[in-house]
């Protein structure tokens, strides 16, 4: 896989996460009785870019290690939320937090490396992990209604399909000098 299929890909992953996150502030009532659905599918196809990504440029990518664990993290949610629909209401803002946690510190980590080495811009991807972060230990507490989860869904797919956007866009910056 080339460098541009795989911004492509990150790009293309993060549209779709922050349209589900839009129309989950747009119509919450409706989005809360597809919810598990919606941020299942949503959670899986972000989950198969970052391993698809991983299996085909880890050998040229720096830091790419981060990139197969929150996949693998992500699809086993994303699988957790498709089989267990009825479960996932009760358990969405722990599942939200998890998610979060670990792709904030996941994203945190990694720009450090890119600031090591000299990557303009890395400063975005350490304020995305801190927000992911919080925003991750935020869903912990029990959103007060119907309307809050929605919104904190909402919120949460927004945030995480920035952070994929942004990878896709300043990917080509962490590539190693190899020729794909």
């Amino acid at each position: 896989m080339n460098k541009t299929l795989s911004r492509i890909l990150w790009i293309v992953a993060g549209v779709l996460l922050i349209a589900a996150g839009v129309y989950c502030f747009v119509s919450p009532d409706a989005a809360l009785g597809g919810l598990s659905l919606m941020l299942g599918l949503a959670m899986l196809f972000s989950g198969v870019v970052d391993i698809v990504i991983f299996a085909s440029s880890r050998r040229y990518m720096l830091g790419s290690g981060w990139f197969l664990l929150e996949g693998i993290f992500t699809v086993l949610l994303a699988v957790f939320l498709l089989c267990n629909q009825a479960f996932t209401m009760l358990s969405l803002p722990f599942i939200f937090g998890m998610w979060l946690l670990f792709g904030g510190i996941s994203r945190f980590v990694s720009s450090f490396d890119l600031q090591r080495l000299g990557v303009k811009g890395w400063g975005w991807f350490t304020a995305l992990g801190v927000l992911l972060t919080f925003a991750g230990i935020l869903s912990f507490y029990d959103p007060s209604g119907a309307l809050a989860l929605s919104w904190v869904a909402g919120l949460v797919l927004i945030l995480q399909g920035v952070a994929s956007i942004a990878w896709g866009c300043f990917s080509g910056r962490f590539w190693r000098n190899t020729i794909l």
